[in-house]
């Protein structure tokens, strides 16, 4: 790349004629534009007093527009500019700093612009043409190298509960997945808890191959969803750079929301336990950019965080993604409060790169493994209250005997894929 790229890009940005209209009406939500209606698209981006905005509505007497701050301050009359569509314009030196949706820097450090100017609702690649999905990918956690296999293109979706260890799972996967980019959205992630993140979690062997993508729960709804789109354009930069690229998404159900408040404003009904109707294509149309590339790109592979309150795996968000994605991981609250992290339920978590993902020795360890969690999580009440007799069962015993250490290894660090099916198999005699 020129290294002139950055500053060729931010000239090349300088408008020199603009589109104005007028604030006609104003309201605690949305406000009434005039003198732009032969112009603006849906979702355009427009700019007034020192704030942006999107068109969600257009008539021919003016545009319904959603500022992304609060309407306080403006008047009628006010100018405002039509920008044209949401679009970012990655650059490689984004690698290791934190950025807001709209791709400026929040570390207090200059930061350029790249040379193309990306839209944030791009198509994914062309479904006849995309690869298969490659080869499986060290994690540096033991049960995803082993029974929750994670290869390169797949996409899965990591279903918890508040405070049961996600976020550390996710920053993980940052750390630990083998991959040349990391690009992370952090969607109405709590203010304080970003520069947590980033200094302590993820820390700085995690930033040094990362792009944060950020927008706190404080902002707009337009801000938070857009977050979600900019992060996927992100990693669309680098995968079509034939990178491999790992996009992790905390979460789905904070970009959900915020969707569901920007489409009620625009006139949807939530129909679907509050849900509007175009939630499902929202979701599934980000989720379809992930994945396989096509030709000469690389590959992005997506781990989507999903806020699952109780557990629910059948409220709408997750209803939804759990049928577009390669596999999904449950963790537990109860597995949580006994002290093992990551707090999966390796019985309600399935990977669908199996069983092309492991040999037929490998199968056989990780179908053994399964079957023998199935015979404890049946009889575990019974054993708890000394109601099982020894014997009564065979596979309960053996079930009963294995029960802690192959609790133990699903707790443990991965030292690579074949070592840590070794401890496996010795955890299961």
């Amino acid at each position: 790349m020129d290294i002139f790229d950055g500053l060729k890009a931010e000239l090349g940005a300088v408008r020199g004629t603009f589109r104005v209209g007028r604030v006609t009406e104003l309201g605690r939500g949305t406000l009434r534009v005039g003198g732009l209606s032969d112009v603006a698209a849906l979702g355009d981006r427009v700019a007034l007093r020192g704030r942006g905005g999107e068109v969600l509505r257009i008539a021919p007497d003016g545009l319904t527009v959603l500022p992304d701050e609060a309407a306080e301050g403006l008047s009628i009359g006010d100018m405002v500019e039509l920008i044209g569509p949401a679009t970012i314009a990655p650059h490689d030196g984004w690698i290791g700093r934190v950025v807001d949706p709209s791709g400026n820097p929040l570390d207090g450090r200059a930061l350029f612009r790249g040379p193309v100017q990306r839209p944030l609702r791009a198509p994914p690649p062309p479904p006849a043409q995309r690869r298969a999905m490659g080869e499986r990918l060290a994690t540096g956690t033991a049960i995803f190298d082993t029974m929750l296999p994670l290869v390169r293109g797949q996409r899965i979706g990591l279903f918890a509960g508040s405070g049961v260890g996600k976020s550390s799972l996710l920053a993980k996967f940052a750390r630990g997945v083998a991959a040349d980019v990391v690009v992370i959205a952090l969607i109405g992630e709590r203010g304080r808890e970003v520069r947590e993140f980033t200094d302590k979690v993820l820390g700085p062997e995690g930033m040094a191959r990362s792009v944060v993508v950020t927008a706190t729960s404080d902002q707009s709804p337009l801000v938070r969803r857009r977050c979600a789109w900019s992060a996927m354009a992100v990693a669309e930069h680098f995968r079509d750079q034939g990178l491999h690229v790992l996009l992790l998404a905390d979460s789905i159900t904070r970009f959900a929301e915020a969707h569901r408040e920007v489409a009620i404003a625009g006139g949807e009904e939530g129909n679907l336990r509050g849900f509007p109707p175009s939630t499902s294509h929202t979701i599934m149309s980000l989720a379809e950019r992930a994945g396989p590339g096509a030709g000469d790109q690389g590959d992005i592979t997506a781990v989507f965080s999903v806020l699952v309150a109780g557990s629910d795996m059948e409220e709408p968000v997750a209803d939804i993604l759990r049928g577009t994605i390669d596999g999904h991981v449950v963790m537990d609250r109860k597995i949580a409060e006994r002290g093992r992290f990551p707090a999966i339920d390796l019985l309600r978590s399935v990977s669908r790169s199996l069983p092309a993902a492991a040999t037929a020795d490998q199968n056989a360890v990780i179908a053994n493994a399964r079957r023998l969690l199935g015979a404890w999580d049946r009889a575990e009440m019974m054993v708890q209250a000394g109601l099982y007799a020894k014997g009564s069962d065979p596979l309960v015993d053996a079930a009963i005997k294995v029960w802690p250490a192959l609790d133990a290894f699903m707790a443990e660090d991965s030292d690579g894929i074949e070592s840590s099916f070794d401890r496996l198999a010795a955890s299961l005699r």
